[in-house]
């Protein structure tokens, strides 16, 4: 069976995700792979990582600018509003028999609005989580509401999807790309990510990932100084920090952390992006990963790295025993930091498992994306989980 598969993406995180199914989907008879690249990919002062998926042998099909002025609210939903029109354009253009989309952002949400619209079926990877901190968590559930079919990364997943009203022969309990991806790709030893870091062999180092948690109300900048005051008491770490994502606030946040560095160029480091290998390489090197990105609760605990996750953007995730969570405070980050290093927690995490992993993740969400019958897949009922006494609609009548 022939069929055009396009996948949307707008991150450097996301498309890490991507990478190992796009090129399989790539390398498959009868598959023709999209792309449509879009979001923080294009933007120069985000690292520009479009230049990632070209090094990678990958097509860029279309090329979409959506981001205004992303430091603010109003810039966000600007974004939305201009993304939902040129996406619109874009599958037109494209024509493919089905949109590959993954998670939760403000970019996705439009990328399924448009397609939506243009009778594009889609394909939904990571439904049915929490992220009870940041407005992403109901982006994620209207996307599960328009997709047509779902990729779930554990079973209690799932099971929300189709909770959501999801036809359950749609949805399939895969796990999650990212950590085959921790499995599979070739990491980097230690040294050679000592090299590419600029650190000194054999230094103890943390990877540090803070974005803004957009339901909080506590200022992002607030929230990050905090952070840094907190890894201030361990002195005897290098601190190797990433850049926040393109939501409200991310901006300010990455140029305080630019600033940071500069004035700490002995121990702090920062880069916008690492690129899937070397973040990953990093992470299996570092004492603990820190911070709120959805990595560390669902990549690092297959490497058996510690994470502390900050605050309430992760909030409502499933999480593996490597993983503490403390609140967006000094004392509070310092407490969970001290645990995490202690020999009997390093001792936990290096044993504890990762709800999160599976096996055979890419190559049985190719045969299933191969496979489908995808020609009436715009035509979904809502499957229901009410009893049906409550469930069955009122018969017709007339009012007397």
């Amino acid at each position: 069976m022939n069929r055009t598969i396009c996948f949307f993406t707008g991150t450097r995180a996301e498309y890490g995700l991507l990478r190992p199914l796009m090129k399989a989907i790539a390398s498959t008879p009868g598959a023709t792979l999209k792309t449509l690249v879009t979001g923080s990919h294009l933007a120069e002062s985000a690292g520009a990582t479009w230049r990632e998926i070209a090094a990678d042998g990958l097509p860029i099909d279309e090329r979409v600018e959506v981001l205004l002025d992303s430091g603010t609210d109003e810039g966000v939903a600007a974004s939305i509003g201009l993304g939902v029109m040129r996406y619109a354009e874009a599958l037109k253009r494209l024509a493919p028999d089905m949109l590959v989309i993954l998670g939760d952002r403000f970019e996705a949400i439009a990328a399924a609005i448009a397609a939506t619209v243009c009778k594009t079926p889609i394909v939904h990877i990571h439904g049915g989580e929490l992220t009870l901190g940041a407005m992403d968590d109901a982006f994620r559930h209207a996307i599960t509401k328009m997709s047509h079919l779902h990729f779930t990364s554990t079973e209690a997943y799932r099971h929300r999807v189709i909770q959501l009203g999801e036809d359950p022969a749609r949805v399939h309990n895969v796990g999650a790309l990212g950590v085959e991806n921790a499995r599979t790709l070739p990491l980097l030893e230690r040294s050679e990510v000592e090299r590419r870091l600029n650190l000194t062999a054999g230094q103890p180092y943390f990877l540090v990932t803070f974005h803004p948690a957009t339901l909080d109300r506590q200022v992002p900048d607030e929230q990050l100084r905090a952070l840094l005051d907190a890894l201030e008491t361990f002195p005897d770490r290098a601190i190797v920090f990433t850049g926040a994502n393109a939501d409200a606030g991310g901006a300010g946040l990455n140029r305080l952390l630019a600033e940071y560095a500069q004035k700490h160029a002995d121990r702090y480091r920062f880069s916008m992006s690492l690129g899937a290998t070397l973040y990953l390489s990093a992470a299996r090197a570092a004492d603990v990963v820190i911070g709120n990105s959805s990595s560390g609760i669902i990549e690092v605990p297959s490497f058996g790295t510690p994470t502390v996750d900050i605050g309430i953007r992760q909030q409502g995730r499933i999480r593996s025993e490597s993983v503490l969570t403390c609140a967006a405070e000094i004392e509070a980050i310092k407490g969970a930091i001290s645990k995490a290093l202690t020999p009997a927690f390093r001792a936990r995490a290096a044993t504890a498992a990762n709800p999160y992993e599976q096996s055979a993740t890419t190559a049985r969400m190719v045969e299933t994306l191969m496979t489908w019958d995808n020609a009436t897949a715009l035509h979904k009922n809502f499957h229901d989980t009410l009893p049906n006494s409550l469930a069955r609609a009122p018969s017709d009548g007339v009012a007397t």
